[in-house]
């Protein structure tokens, strides 16, 4: 009986064991420890990425280079843009070259405009929806497959306007637009002094002016580009060449001077246009290229630059009828909040465009690999209108490396070996001479062998 007793609470302690059991591996798996079932770990997917043309260092063109990079995700007021065709304007050289105030830190993406679809909207934002056709002027990164930008920083694009025309037009026009109607007061009858006419901007001036009956255009560019111009049908009214004495030819066609001269050169040309205004005459300066003269920022390019510039009292201005303006894009819309004025500026632009009152002027379209060739272009002043990259373009195929040349030792083995081969023709021409001699005397090779044996024995 004792043992029975005993064998008793043996069994109650097993089975207790065995219920408890389940609950044990109950908090294994809630856990996630131990050997019994560990629970899989959720893999991290990889973030996908995009094609992107990024500045590694303020330079030269070999520190513009086409990344991998991870692709943006989109913030509260922004959209998301899959970007189709990018503007390349001279402020992008500039920017290259660490010539702007406040440049953001290496590496970034270029890029200040772009055009392309909407993929997705951010919180908040009003007025786009997926799948809108929209052109944006993004503070950078336009360069990329891919951007977020704030949705006041994005315009949608009428159904007639394609990527293409959108990049060529926007930034250009809009600058010439604004410059024309809204700082200079454009009327009929009026003249104007363009430098750079060649450029994009130029000939959005030139196409926006002549909207106004009794336009009268100077024009000044290259020696190169007049013939492009006049082939395109510009309709500049007097070109004149860049470097020349082009005052002296304005005073031979309108003594009194012009009315509007806008300037985006600077330097000595500042006092140049200065001294062309008639009383009541503008001068508008929105560039600086002159600073851009090697391939890397020259301080003295720009020291020079702003030295040049005479320095002009509002008792100047006011005792002469003149007025000095200036216009910078860039800062106007991000940091003073202009926005919305630039928003109207290029809503009348692509009225103008469906009007077809305006024609852009495309220079060339590039890959995004073939960035740098394309700013090379623009730097040395050769293209005439818009350049434009394209994220669907193949980049252009790369010209073949040559062949290292040839030590001294190979050059000697291969001339030797090429003396010993005529030397070997002769040889072997010998003995076939020899042995048709051999036919002609009756001979055959055998007897000749046989012969041979003979002699030996």
């Amino acid at each position: 009986m004792s043992e029975q007793a005993e064998a008793a609470p043996a069994a109650t302690q097993e089975e207790q064991k065995t219920e408890v059991a389940p609950e044990e591996n109950k908090d294994v798996k809630e856990n996630g420890t131990g050997e019994a079932e560990p629970v899989a770990e959720q893999e991290k997917e990889a973030p996908k990425e995009m094609r992107a043309v990024v500045l590694t260092g303020f330079g030269g063109l070999k520190s513009v280079k086409i990344l991998k990079k991870p692709e943006p995700t989109v913030n509260e007021g922004e959209v998301l843009i899959r970007v189709k065709a990018c503007g390349l304007n001279f402020q992008d050289l500039m920017v290259r070259q660490g010539a702007i105030d406040s440049p953001p830190k290496c590496p970034f993406i270029l890029g200040f405009e772009c055009a392309g679809e909407i993929e997705q909207v951010g919180e908040g934002v009003e007025g786009f929806s997926v799948g809108d056709q929209v052109v944006a002027l993004p503070e950078y990164r336009a360069w990329a497959e891919l951007v977020a930008v704030p949705a006041k920083y994005v315009f949608k694009l009428p159904k007639d306007i394609s990527h293409l025309d959108a990049a060529t037009i926007t930034m250009n026009y809009t600058v010439a637009y604004i410059l024309l109607f809204e700082l200079a007061g454009l009327s009929k009858g009026k003249s104007i002094l363009v430098h750079s006419v060649g450029g994009g901007v130029g000939q959005a001036v030139v196409q926006l002016a002549k909207t106004v009956p009794d336009v009268t255009i100077f024009g000044i560019c290259s020696k190169g580009k007049h013939e492009a111009l006049k082939n395109a049908k510009s309709p500049i009214d007097h070109l004149l060449e860049r470097g020349s004495d082009y005052t002296s030819e304005i005073r031979k066609v309108l003594p009194d001077g012009v009315d509007i001269v806008l300037d985006c050169l600077c330097g000595e040309e500042c006092n140049k246009g200065y001294n062309l205004l008639k009383p009541m005459g503008k001068y508008i300066l929105y560039g600086s290229s002159n600073v851009v003269t090697g391939e890397t920022k020259s301080f003295f390019s720009a020291a020079r630059s702003w030295w040049q510039v005479d320095k002009v009292s509002p008792l100047k201005l006011f005792d002469e009828n003149r007025t000095l303006c200036g216009f910078n894009l860039r800062r106007l819309m991000f940091q003073q909040g202009g926005h919305e004025f630039v928003g109207k500026a290029v809503q009348s632009v692509f009225a103008l465009f469906q009007e077809q009152k305006i024609k852009p002027l495309l220079d060339s379209t590039w890959a995004l690999e073939d960035v740098a060739e394309a700013m090379q272009k623009m730097h040395d002043r050769k293209n005439v209108g818009k350049v434009i990259l394209d994220p669907s373009l193949e980049p252009k195929p790369k010209p073949a490396t040559p062949a290292k040349g040839k030590s001294k030792e190979d050059k000697k083995k291969q001339s030797s070996e090429e003396k010993k081969e005529p030397e070997e023709k002769k040889e072997e021409e010998k003995k076939e001479e020899k042995k048709e001699e051999q036919l002609t005397n009756g001979d055959s090779a055998g007897d000749s062998d046989s012969k041979g044996k003979e002699n030996s024995s």
